[in-house]
Formats: structure tokens, sequence, C-alpha cells
């Protein structure tokens, strides 16, 4: 079973929107080595995987799975917050919909030469499950060939592929949104490949003097380097709340990357930050629920209720749904 605690894994820090940036960004997503494809290669390995002798193995590659759904979330959140209105667009859920917004901007007119038009066309200012150039994700990007060691060093190349992916998509943009949520991402890459390095050392094969991949110096991006001074690259979480998960007994000892650090299992999950429902987009017709829908929703929800009592007696009442805007 799957648990969601309502906290994004990491901050989003705010800043002007950038639909450029939100659109390099979607490779990191949607891509063939973006969080969507390790999130369900993980998952799908960790299914399909035999052997009871081998559980320190499944358990380890379920955890990180498991982290990566919380990195889909955090990355298409990100993209979102990326596209949430236009640098020139402040418009007013009061403003008539045609008016230009503030200097004279139309509102939806950066979605013409500034991105990838199905943002503003068929996502409302919202992620998409597609990569940089639109092209949809696909279920044949997912390598789970049944072999411990093939599938390992899979791991490990689509992690190095992601983090030099990530490490490109850093320097395509000073945007402190997208930077924020690229460098956690870069140091977190990292700590699965040491992750799936250390797999692989137990099974004979050393990894010190080619980790990490890229070699990309990153200490030289200050968010990320902030990230490495608090060791998150030596850090695997199991997000196990039965305490079953034996992944500690693989990513142990001195981390695969050679930088000094201790690898360390010993923690359930990290603490995240408060996740916040963005506004709505008036210029995209998309307002939530408008005042007749809430009362529509309210008398269903009554009628339901009545048979509900019906059948088993009152219930608790919950707080009502409150008007949105």
């Amino acid at each position: 079973m799957f648990f969601h605690v309502q906290n994004l894994i990491n901050d989003i820090v705010a800043d002007e929107p950038d639909p450029a940036a939100a659109n390099a960004l979607q490779e990191g997503l949607g891509g063939q080595f973006g969080e969507m494809r390790t999130m369900m290669q993980y998952l799908f390995q960790a299914m399909n995987f035999r052997g009871p002798d081998g559980k320190p193995y499944r358990d380890l590659i379920q955890g990180i799975g498991t982290e990566e759904i919380s990195h889909v979330e955090l990355i298409g959140t990100t993209i979102s917050r990326l596209l949430d209105g236009s640098p020139q667009y402040q418009g007013k859920p009061t403003d008539p919909l045609d008016k230009p917004g503030s200097g004279g901007a139309t509102p939806l007119n950066i979605a013409l030469d500034h991105s990838n038009i199905h943002h503003y066309l068929v996502g409302a200012q919202g992620a998409l499950p597609v990569d940089a150039v639109g092209n949809p994700w696909s279920g044949s990007y997912v390598y789970n060939s049944g072999n411990l060691v093939l599938d390992l060093i899979y791991n490990l190349m689509l992690e190095s592929t992601g983090r030099l992916q990530k490490c490109r998509i850093y320097e395509m943009t000073d945007n402190k949104t997208a930077r924020s949520t690229i460098s956690y991402l870069i140091v977190r890459d990292q700590a699965h490949e040491n992750a799936y390095a250390k797999a692989l050392e137990t099974l004979g094969i050393n990894w010190k003097s080619a980790l990490p991949i890229p070699k990309t110096n990153a200490e030289k991006f200050p968010e990320v380097k902030k990230l490495l001074d608090l060791g998150l690259q030596s850090k695997q979480y199991t997000f196990d709340l039965g305490n079953q998960s034996q992944a500690g007994k693989i990513f142990q000892g001195l981390s695969p990357s050679n930088d000094g650090t201790e690898l360390d299992a010993s923690e359930q999950a990290p603490a995240g930050v408060p996740s916040v429902i963005a506004p709505e987009r008036f210029e995209e017709f998309s307002p939530g629920l408008d005042p007749e829908l809430l009362a529509l929703i309210q008398a269903t929800a009554e009628i339901e209720s009545a048979e509900v009592t019906l059948s088993f007696g009152p219930l608790e009442k919950g707080p009502a749904i409150k008007p949105v805007g």
C-alpha cells in the first residue's frame, strides 16, 4: 500500500513565471530519462522482483521508486508554478476576459513564442506527461529485464543520464523556482546513483573511480552545494511505515561517490514542506468551483448523506465546502 502525506518533498522557491524554463523541465518529467520513467521503472522492477533471498535489493529499488512518486509531484508542481500567469499579465478575477493585462499585454500572448503552446491550449497552465518537444510519455521506456545485475546497471545509467540532463537544464535558466527544484533533483539523483552503485559493489563491481556521473563539479551550483553540505547525496529513505525494509543492508558504508561521506538509510522519509494549491486562472477558463456548481455539489451531498443515514444511522458532519474565490 502507499500513503500520501500532503507535503512536497522539497520547497519550491517563489519567482516570476517562466514558460521557457517550464518547457525545459518537461524533459525532466516526461522525457526518456525523466522522473515519470524512474518512478515507473523502479516500481515495476519491485513488483516483478523474484527471489526472497534478494529482499534487500527489492526493498532498495522499491524505496527509491516510492521517492520518485514524490519527485513527479515536485517537478510537476514546479512546472505549474512556472506557467502560472505571465510576467506581463497580472489579471484580476473581476477583469473582463478580453481586457489586456498590465502593460498592454494580451493575457495568453506569451504562449505563442516562449513555451510549449500545449501548456496553455491543453493543460491550462499546468504540467503535462510529455517531454520538452511534446512527445507523450511512453511505457516502452520502462526497463525490467528480470535479471538483478542488468536492472541495477540500467538503473545506474538512468540516474546518471537524468542527472546529466538536469545539470544542463540548471544552466538554461536563472529562475529561482526552476533552480530550487532542479538542484534538489541533481543531488537526489546522485544519492540514487550511490544506491545502485553500492548494490552493484555488493555483487563485485567497484565504481569509485567512475562516480559521480557526470563529473559536473556540481558544487559550483550554489543551491546544489547547500544540499551537498547537508549530506543529502548520501541519504536514502525507506518510505516504509512497517519498519520492514532491509535496504539498509545495502545502503551503508563509504559512499561510492568517493566524497568521504557515509551512506545512511536510517530515515523513513524527509520532513517535506507544506503543499499549497495554486490559485484559479480565469484567463484559462479554469476558475475552480463557481457558486452554481457549489450549490449543486452541496445538494447532491445532502441527498447522498440522507441515503447513508437511512442505511447506517447518522454520521459525523465534516466541514462544508467553502466557496472558491
